[in-house]
């Protein structure tokens, strides 16, 4: 549906000129009047680029935690926040159900700030891409700035689809006092908007090499062209493509449209140098153009005013300037990981499996991700340092139950007293990796599978083991257990579950293949105790001479030991165990976006919704 009006104010006039340049410095876009910006700034490379930059700042995904607001698109069974953030616990059911106004990713908002409203954010780019043609600048600066709007704006629709279905598509700028207002478009013509904002990236931004001290962070043909593969992968899988709805016809045409689209990404990325870095553990650690995988990037800084994130002091505990607030890995995730041979637990692995002492002979991402009670964990740059988790311990108090902390996205130099980010400064400053080139070959697996290429995706994913550092074995990296499309859709699965582990891919993922509603059980955490007080003060005996605790010598991996000083249990978080109803594939669309215009339709499911989201 299709109307104009004059003059009104509701959605589409959110997106209009006036208000999308109204956040601007002054001596960059002065408004000469109120229907349109001076065209002269068209003409200025300047101008246009902050305008860019400003783009970027509210377009571009971040750490998961760092916009509280949207914490809800993270939740999961990998992290125990989930089930203690007031709406993540009840986007996975295990405490209430989610209302029509729990996800707001859409808009909070009728203004343009940060995360106020993704149609703001996108008139920025519709803008830009209409007036840059009609500048004065050189025909390969226009191509430069073009070619970064439109993958903005296929970013921005491609993090609304893959929420809510089918929205609003906006793709020109409107006129305040001719606005047209439309209804939520099909999910199959928002996908191919998408598609042609990416297609169009890549032309324009073909040759295009970028500064890394001026310009980290900026799109990239490769950027676009594995943005493409992502996006063609969601539209391909169950959540948009299900195999079991008639109303909705399974298409198996759309896993060979993908497949191409991640074969050409593969294909640009690996040419324009992309490569896996040596050490999982760097993955994060190193910036710029050391690192060798980050192909879409958020860059941060402790040292620039206003440019850091408070990561750091999420994940680390108390002892090193943290509060573990969030990233505590739950004990699904930590079964999850298999043996040092990429055979999952109980499936035949050449390593023998200890249940009480887990973490030894896994695959060594775990040793990267997970710090369990005794494990080395550097930080502040004491390489020594042990995590000691058992309750009641020394260094932690009676804070509760931890169970795990997590170690990516530690810098392990970084001093406890800068651990807080605060006042505008401090923190780790670390870059937020959006996407890498591990993704890139994942999907590429992924899509080769479904197109009965099981060689090929077995040859991808071995790419990532061996990287990983996993063994060979008996069992090919593991590989050999997936003899069927079936039994290596369930690999790669697992598969995204740990190279992704934490950062913030998981929740989409069980969205995007339809098995989110599967999960089953309560949310499990680990409990470590010292068998007796007595051992406990025995643990923490000071040594005078040293000054370190008693614990601090013993072997944590010698099963007599363990025995000696600790019993475990597992608790349950949560008042039920996982419920999440099919619903939760489209979210719906809160009274924030729905009262901006009276054409839209609330999504089936909820609040009595008539909008098919597919």
């Amino acid at each position: 549906m299709k109307y104009q009006y004059k003059k009104v104010f509701t959605l589409a006039a959110a997106v209009s000129l006036i208000v999308v340049f109204a956040g601007c410095k002054k001596d960059f876009f002065d408004l000469k009047d109120r229907n349109a910006l001076d065209s002269q700034i068209w003409n200025n490379e300047g101008a246009i680029q902050f305008l860019l930059n400003d783009t970027y700042d509210v377009v571009m995904p971040e750490f998961p935690y760092e916009y509280p607001a949207n914490n809800v698109i993270y939740a999961s069974d990998e992290d125990r926040f989930s089930s203690n953030d007031a709406i993540m616990r009840k986007a996975i059911g295990v405490n209430g159900a989610l209302t029509s106004n729990d996800v707001k990713f859409i808009a909070t908002k009728y203004q343009g700030t940060k995360g106020d409203n993704r149609y703001f954010d996108i008139a920025r780019c519709n803008t830009a891409l209409k007036e840059i043609p009609g500048g004065s600048l050189s025909q390969q600066s226009k191509n430069r700035l073009r070619g970064q709007f439109y993958a903005l704006r296929a970013l921005s629709y491609f993090e609304l689809v893959r929420l809510y279905g089918g929205v609003p598509l906006v793709l020109e700028p409107q006129n305040p006092d001719n606005v047209k207002l439309e209804g939520r478009a099909k999910a199959s013509e928002c996908f191919k908007a998408i598609v042609n904002d990416l297609d169009s990236a890549m032309v324009l931004l073909n040759g295009v090499v970028l500064d890394d001290a001026k310009e980290r962070g900026k799109f990239t043909r490769q950027a676009a062209a594995a943005l493409k593969g992502r996006a063609l992968l969601y539209w391909a899988s169950p959540q948009f493509n299900p195999r079991t709805d008639p109303a909705h016809p399974y298409d198996p045409n759309r896993w060979q449209t993908a497949y191409l689209a991640c074969k050409d990404a593969y294909d640009i990325c690996k040419a324009s140098g992309s490569a896996l870095m040596q050490n999982y553990s760097d993955i994060f650690l190193k910036e710029g153009t050391p690192n060798t995988e980050a192909i879409i990037v958020r860059t941060y800084s402790s040292a620039i005013a206003k440019r850091g994130q408070n990561v750091e002091a999420k994940l680390r505990p108390g002892q090193e300037g943290g509060g573990a607030s969030a990233f505590t890995p739950t004990l699904q995730l930590v079964e999850s990981y298999p043996m040092k041979d990429g055979v999952p637990i109980g499936k035949g692995s050449s390593y023998t499996y200890d249940p009480v002492l887990f973490w030894l002979n896994r695959d060594p991402r775990f040793d990267a991700t997970i710090a369990y009670n005794g494990a080395n964990w550097k930080l502040s740059g004491n390489a020594t340092r042990r995590q000691w988790n058992y309750l009641k311990n020394a260094s932690e108090g009676t804070t509760g139950i931890q169970g795990f902390y997590m170690k990516r996205f530690a810098n392990p130099d970084l001093a406890k007293g800068s651990v807080s980010y605060s006042n505008d400064f401090g923190g780790n400053g670390m870059d937020w990796i959006e996407l890498r080139y591990a993704e890139v070959i994942i999907n590429y697996a992924e899509c080769a599978n479904e197109i009965g290429n099981l060689s090929l995706a077995k040859d991808l994913v071995r790419e990532i083991r061996i990287r990983a550092n996993i063994q060979p074995g008996t069992m090919d990296y593991g590989l050999s257990l997936a003899a069927s499309t079936t039994q290596m859709r369930d690999l790669i699965m697992d598969e995204r579950k740990i190279e992704f582990a934490f950062e913030g891919k998981r929740g989409y993922d069980l969205r995007r293949t339809r098995t989110f509603h599967l999960l089953s059980g309560q949310m499990r955490i680990q409990v470590w105790e010292t068998k007796t007080d007595a051992l406990r003060n025995e643990l923490e005996v000071v040594n005078p001479t040293t000054g370190a605790m008693f614990r601090e010598g013993i072997n944590i991996n010698d099963r007599t030991t363990f025995d000696k000083y600790f019993k475990t249990s597992v608790n349950t978080v949560g008042v039920t165990g996982f419920s999440i109803p099919e619903t939760y594939y489209f979210y719906a669309l809160p009274s924030t976006f729905m009262n901006s215009s009276p054409l839209l339709e609330q999504t089936i499911g909820w609040d009595g919704g008539t909008f098919d989201p597919l």
